[in-house]
C-alpha cells in the first residue's frame, strides 16, 4: 500500500491511497483539474480509484467532490451527517453521484480496502478519520481534530503509518493576526490539534508505527520545521526507527512530503 498527500491545509485537501489493484481517495477538496494534475505528477493512476471516503462536509475537503466523483464514476461514502449537510446544499444534477452511508467503527470493504470509520473532534456534523486495511497493512487517517480520544488512540495504535494533524503552533496562533474568535475555535476540542498535542499522541505511539506525516498544518501558524521539531521530540529515542515527514498544502514535494509505502 502506498499513499500520496496530494494536498493538506486550509485551502484543499486530498489524499490518494493505493493497493495492489486499486486504488480510493481520502477527501476532494481541489478541483478536478488540478487534483488529477498531481495525482499525475505524484506517480498515481486515477484508472485505479475505486471510491472516494470524505471525513467532513467542510469546503476544503469536498468542494471538489462530486464532479470529481462523476469524472472517475465511482460512489463516495461518507457518514450519515455529513452526507446530510452535503444533500441538502446540493442542486439537483443530471448526472447523480452514488453516495453511501458510513456509520463508525463498522468496517467497509471497497474492492481489495476494508475500512472502517471512526469519530473525531470537529465543528462539522459527524466528522471521521479512517482506518484503512489493505494486504495486511494498516494505515491510520486522523486529521482535523481538536483532541485525540481514547478511542482515537486505539485506532492509530493499530496502524502502521499514520497521517496526523499537526495544525497550528500555539505561541504562533495566540500572537498571530488571527480575530479572537476564530482562535478560540482553532484551540477548542472541536477545531484543530496543536503541534504540542501532536507531540503528546506521538510519544504515546512510540515504535509502534514505521511512518508518521503530519498534515493539514496552517500556513499562517506553523511552518514545516516547527512541526518537525515538535514530531521528532514525541519520537524520542525511536526517532531513528519511525520516518517523520510533513505534507505540502501544494501538493506532492520532495522537501517535505514523499509517499507513505507499507
Amino acid at each position: 500500500m502506498r499513499c500520496i498527500t496530494l494536498a493538506s491545509g486550509s485551502k484543499g485537501n486530498c489524499t490518494y491511497i493505493e493497493g495492489e489493484s486499486g486504488a480510493i481517495l481520502i477527501d476532494a477538496g481541489l478541483s478536478v483539474r488540478e487534483t488529477l494534475r498531481r495525482l499525475t505528477e505524484a506517480g498515481g493512476r486515477q484508472d485505479l480509484i475505486r471510491a472516494i471516503f470524505v471525513t467532513h462536509e467542510h469546503g476544503d475537503h469536498m468542494k471538489g467532490l462530486s464532479p470529481l466523483a462523476r469524472r472517475l464514476e465511482v460512489p463516495v461514502y461518507a457518514t450519515e451527517g455529513t452526507l446530510y449537510s452535503l444533500l441538502t446544499k446540493k442542486i439537483p444534477e443530471r448526472k447523480p453521484v452514488r453516495y453511501t452511508t458510513l456509520r463508525y467503527h463498522e468496517p467497509e470493504t471497497q474492492d481489495e480496502f476494508v475500512i472502517e470509520a471512526f469519530a473525531t473532534s470537529h465543528d462539522a456534523r459527524e466528522p471521521c478519520g479512517y482506518l484503512v486495511t489493505s494486504g495486511g497493512a494498516r494505515l491510520g487517517f486522523c486529521t482535523d481534530t481538536g483532541i485525540i480520544t481514547d478511542r482515537m488512540m486505539a485506532y492509530l495504535k493499530r496502524s502502521d503509518a499514520i497521517v496526523l494533524e499537526s495544525n497550528h503552533c500555539t505561541e504562533m496562533l495566540r500572537t498571530g493576526p488571527y480575530p479572537e474568535m476564530l482562535k478560540r475555535r482553532i484551540r477548542s476540542k472541536n477545531g484543530h490539534l496543536s503541534n504540542t498535542d501532536a507531540e503528546k499522541c506521538i510519544r504515546e505511539l512510540g515504535q509502534d508505527v514505521t511512518h508518521i506525516r503530519l498534515a493539514h498544518l496552517s500556513e499562517v501558524n506553523n511552518t514545516p520545521d516547527i512541526a518537525l521539531k515538535h514530531g521528532k521530540a514525541g519520537l524520542g529515542l525511536f526517532s531513528c526507527d519511525t520516518r517523520l515527514t510533513v505534507a505540502s498544502e501544494t501538493g506532492p514535494c520532495p522537501c517535505w512530503s514523499d509517499e507513505i509505502t507499507l
